[in-house]
């Protein structure tokens, strides 16, 4: 089995009333399925009363906390399961693709997501002995630990807060300190401390992505990336693959495959003409990656989601 995999066992009691008071706090506080932005600009609350298909989509430097149901996250050919016990944390902007597994209209899939303060991030590293702070090298910028009473202490804080906006607006800030500062000095948070490091590698595997993803549909030059990384083009190559599971080309596909889609879903522009705008000569080549990624032709799969929105 992979390692990546978690295992799925029964919560500890001091953790079910804290879910059991975030679950009924979203209920309250959302309308319906989907994802939906707070009052607290950095916190969105997810819901979903039925299990999904797998969606490719671009997840964004963040923690998610599960408070019911169960999801995977697939980077490559790595499956992250996460759930009331786990929580996840992706560090920098990855093509990740999602599926809720566990999730019924009576006790409806529901997730926090968390966006990450890398200036937050950097005070705090600050603030902690020196051997705490310093991070490590390499690893995933996708990670999954355990939920600890302590951070779905601060989360449920902050989840309160949203029925009280005049003292959100003052405490709000506070929550988002303290949950920074759990995953920090969680079992894994060396690999979000990478992120500040401003000289180390996955802060220069990050410019790289930046690059892509502001210039995606342009050809790929490895040496440009590699410029902008301030690295030589075989260390980046190794450090972007380490981080992400895929190539720099890998990911540059799947963002444009996936801006593609965005396009054709949203905006009713027909597949030709997506396909040329994100890059692609050749309608062929884009038909036959697009379905290697979503499981079907462009104009099917389209089709299909706009008949099940319906």
């Amino acid at each position: 089995m992979n390692d990546n995999v978690s295992n799925v066992i029964a919560a500890p009691h001091g953790l079910e009333a804290q879910q059991a008071e975030l679950a009924d706090r979203i209920a309250r506080n959302i309308p319906g399925d989907g994802l939906h932005p707070s009052i607290v600009p950095a916190l969105s609350l997810i819901s979903a009363s039925e299990p999904s298909l797998p969606l490719p989509t671009v997840y964004h430097p963040s923690i998610c906390v599960v408070v019911q149901g169960r999801k995977r996250a697939m980077l490559g050919e790595e499956v992250f399961h996460y759930d009331p016990l786990h929580y996840l944390v992706v560090s920098m902007s990855l093509p990740i693709t999602g599926q809720i597994l566990d999730a019924t209209p009576q006790s409806p899939y529901q997730c926090l997501r968390i966006d990450i303060d890398t200036s937050l991030v950097n005070e705090l590293l600050l603030q902690l002995p020196a051997e705490r702070a310093s991070p490590a090298r390499g690893g995933r910028a996708v990670y999954l630990a355990r939920t600890s009473p302590t951070l779905l202490d601060a989360v449920l804080r902050l989840v309160r807060l949203l029925d009280t906006p005049d003292e959100a607006t003052v405490l709000a800030p506070l929550a988002l300190r303290e949950i920074h500062y759990r995953v920090l000095t969680g079992e894994l948070g060396q690999r979000l401390r990478e992120l500040c490091d401003a000289e180390g590698p996955a802060q220069r595997v990050a410019r790289a992505i930046d690059l892509i993803k502001t210039r995606y549909h342009e050809p790929l030059r490895i040496e440009q990336l590699a410029a902008a990384a301030h690295m030589s083009a075989s260390s980046l190559h190794e450090r972007f693959k380490a981080a992400t599971a895929m190539t720099p080309l890998q990911f540059q596909k799947q963002l444009r495959l996936q801006e593609a889609r965005r396009l054709m879903m949203v905006d009713g522009i027909e597949a030709a003409a997506a396909s040329h705008r994100v890059g692609y000569e050749s309608p062929s080549q884009f038909s036959r990656e697009y379905r290697r990624l979503f499981g079907a032709p462009p104009r099917r799969e389209v089709m299909a989601m706009r008949g099940a929105a319906g």
